[in-house]
């Protein structure tokens, strides 16, 4: 006989931004059930590097976003510590001329007014931050508030944490709604869940869980690719990436794009991205795109030249089309509540935007004003979504999560 089960929020997406939600809903005192129809983490979560950052945002409201979900962060790291690999390691953003330096300098000014730590790196001090860094960088900034989380682990401990239950292997096919039209739950190939409140937390599939209530909500599917060294002495201390990945991580183009960003972990392993590109969902190997990555962290380190490649995998980052998550509440289909489209960022904001559900769901006033977020901001916007895929909804969350993007992975975080 398929399952009914009751409870105040299902939360859809078992990945890093879902279960967030299901952490913050769960201690405002909600009932909280989690769907997914993979396992944990097993979408763009386990795809990413796990990078927490605010050095790539630009002042506005995912900045904003990414200092409460900093200030998150830093307090689930000191009550989960190792098992999440927290590490607020920092970063640095590299110039390697004189006229993206000035730019770069430009850039963390306005970030420094809306409350970002951004320390002037000359180029005769950046060998005493990272040694091995190539020669002739024109200088950089240090930002001391970037941190990194190991994703997959960090999602499961968020849950765990919550306490809420987990269907994982549970596919949502439809929604259930009252006589007067609101949603009371979610239909799944395993039975019902009912609930006054679903919280679409479905990352690159969150388009799809959307539709499935009646509205849209543009999410496109942006692939990125990972390369992953061996096992190496810790010889990259912080996220180090070039200044020109802001732009790219901020580009409307389809093509690919790359910028180089590396990165060592607890692990050992050096992650190199970032590359980005609109290809719906292939997974096929880019050699072009593989090809730019380990050019350009040779170019940033040159002892990677000697080092071997172990894998590369792919993954996607569930991108609107104005690079802000959609977060809060549907209007235009009540008891639905937004939480996806984070793109790369949504391991670093998903606490934040974990948060900001839970107190709306609560009938609090978010601490950050939802007006930039709200979902039906792309009615009649003209917005498509061909890039978006045909499967059933109810998968993982972003991620994403910045940083690249990939394939499940036990080396990294955020998405390439």
């Amino acid at each position: 006989m398929a399952k009914r089960l009751t409870c105040d929020v299902v939360v859809v997406g078992a990945g890093m931004v879902g279960a967030a939600c299901a952490l913050y809903a769960s201690r405002a005192g909600l009932d909280v059930r989690v769907v997914d129809r993979g396992p944990v983490a097993g979408g763009t979560t386990g795809a990413g590097e796990g990078n927490l950052l605010v050095s790539d945002k630009e002042p506005g409201p995912e900045l904003g976003l990414a200092l409460l979900s900093a200030r998150l962060w830093s307090r689930l790291g000191d009550e989960l510590g190792t098992a999440v690999e927290y590490e607020p390691k920092g970063g640095l953003v590299v110039a390697s001329a004189p006229e993206t330096l000035t730019a770069l300098r430009a850039f963390a000014g306005g970030q420094r007014r809306a409350g970002v730590r951004a320390d002037p790196v000359p180029a005769d001090q950046l060998a005493s931050l990272e040694p091995h860094l190539a020669d002739g960088m024109a200088g950089g900034m240090h930002y001391p508030q970037d941190a990194q989380v190991m994703p997959a682990l960090a999602a499961a401990h968020l849950l765990r944490a919550s306490g809420a239950p987990v269907h994982t292997g549970w596919t949502v096919t439809g929604m259930l709604r009252t006589a007067d039209g609101a949603l009371a739950g979610v239909r799944t190939d395993r039975g019902e869940l009912h609930a006054p409140a679903v919280v679409n937390a479905a990352g690159t599939w969150g388009g799809d869980l959307a539709a499935l209530a009646g509205v849209r909500l543009p999410v496109l599917p942006r692939r990125g690719f990972v390369l992953v060294t061996e096992p190496l002495p810790r010889m990259v201390r912080h996220k180090v990436y070039a200044a020109d990945y802001v732009a790219d991580v901020a580009s409307d183009s389809a093509s690919l794009r790359t910028s180089p960003v590396v990165e060592g972990t607890a692990a050992g392993p050096v992650l190199i991205g970032a590359s980005r590109e609109r290809v719906g969902f292939d997974r096929s190997l880019s050699l072009a795109a593989v090809r730019a990555l380990a050019a350009g962290a040779i170019g940033l380190f040159p002892f990677l030249e000697r080092v071997r490649a172990l894998r590369t995998y792919a993954g996607f980052r569930p991108y609107l089309p104005d690079h802000l998550p959609a977060i809060g509440p549907d209007p235009r289909a009540p008891g639905l509540f937004h939480a996806c489209g984070h793109e790369g960022a949504g391991i670093g904001l998903a606490t934040g935007t974990g948060q900001l559900i839970a107190q709306t769901l609560t009938g609090k006033t978010p601490e950050l004003d939802l007006t930039p977020f709200r979902p039906e901001r792309f009615d009649n916007d003209g917005s498509d979504t061909g890039d978006s895929g045909t499967d059933d909804s109810g998968t993982d969350d972003s991620d994403a999560a910045d940083s690249d993007t990939g394939e499940s992975d036990t080396d990294g975080g955020d998405t390439p």
